[in-house]
């Protein structure tokens, strides 16, 4: 009877040794995990990727930086290089929109752990929250005489300097409406002929107009400005290297970072393993203390250090002060809006 029971068992455990050799595929050397580059990728590559190759025994390549247009192309030719792509703001909308994504598998992504609207996801992996918050240099702006919102960014007589912006009208936008009194809960939709003049008061002052996260925070680093955006983990890690800068979370425009995994990938079932890792909330407190920037996974704040609240978008403090950027807003009338910015640019 035992011998009986053993060999049903033995069968039992060879039968699902061979279902499971039939649906994981053979491991390839390495994947490609594309994403923003800079002290990003560096932080994502201790936090995650090196988790990952450490669990499954495939390398990681990263490459840089996000681009839709590129997602775009690779599905359409179906030539996909990438297993997981990082995708930035509303693009991240019209990539799924678009059919440019293969479905997540919760059962290998858990979200349990989530808030509770984005357990459900269905292609877009929801990789953490930033902030683009206003930067400046303490040896320039002391105790008590410091910028402390949108207005006080474009008051230029009582708080002198050069400034930096990002070049893209998102978030620049929602500054300038703010900075002119509409309350930030009242953005949306954005009243662009009010957003563009209130713009004009601010072109003059700014002597850099940044195209990338490493560029707006070194700006400062380098005195072109004394006072300009970044996303907040930009600005966090020079301020752990003691560089002279703070930041001021009032007013700063909150997005949720994402993954996603490019349609017809040969590596999507690695691709979602490697997003069942980056769900987890150890690695995702590793990449927090690293970077500065958040994990959505409610047990994360275990595995980080209590110094680094401060520094969080989503820290009870921090938090209550900012909004959420309207990414359907964006993805809806993005476009037109670049074409506008584009030519404001120029004049």
């Amino acid at each position: 009877m035992l011998h009986a029971r053993f060999l049903a068992a033995a069968m039992l455990a060879l039968a699902a040794t061979a279902a499971m050799a039939q649906t994981e595929p053979p491991k390839p050397a390495q994947i490609v995990i594309n994403d923003s580059g800079g002290a990003m990728q560096n932080a994502m590559r201790k936090a995650f990727y090196d988790e990952f190759e450490k669990r499954y025994g495939i390398k990681v390549v990263a490459t840089s930086p996000v681009d839709l247009g590129k997602l775009q192309a690779m599905v359409k030719s179906g030539n996909v290089e990438w297993a997981v792509t990082e995708i930035g703001g509303q693009d991240a909308i019209l990539a799924e929109e678009s059919g440019l994504l293969e479905p997540l598998d919760l059962k290998v992504i858990d979200l349990s752990r989530y808030p509770e609207h984005l357990r459900t996801r269905k292609f877009v992996f929801p990789k953490g929250v930033y902030s683009t918050v206003m930067g400046y240099r303490t040896d320039v702006f002391k105790e008590g005489q410091r910028p402390q919102s949108w207005a006080d960014f474009w008051n230029v007589q009582k708080f002198p300097g050069p400034r930096t912006l990002q070049n893209a009208p998102v978030d620049n936008l929602e500054f300038a409406l703010i900075a002119d009194g509409v309350p930030k809960d009242k953005l949306y939709p954005l009243d662009l002929d009010r957003a563009f003049k209130k713009l004009d008061q601010i072109k003059k002052h700014v002597t850099v107009w940044w195209t990338t996260g490493a560029q707006s925070a070194q700006v400062l680093i380098d005195k072109e400005a004394v006072l300009g955006t970044a996303w907040n983990g930009r600005y966090y890690v020079l301020i752990e290297q003691k560089a002279p800068i703070a930041i001021e979370w009032n007013q700063g425009a909150l997005k949720e970072s994402s993954f996603g995994i490019p349609k017809g990938s040969k590596d999507a079932y690695w691709g979602q393993r490697f997003l069942g890792v980056v769900a987890e909330a150890k690695p995702q407190g590793v990449y927090a203390n690293i970077i500065g920037y958040p994990g959505l996974n409610l047990d994360a704040t275990k595995y980080t250090d209590e110094k680094l609240i401060p520094f969080l978008p989503t820290s009870p403090e921090n938090f209550p002060k900012q909004f959420w950027t309207d990414l359907a807003w964006w993805k809806t009338n993005g476009p037109a809006v670049q074409e506008r910015w584009a030519r404001w640019m120029l004049q």
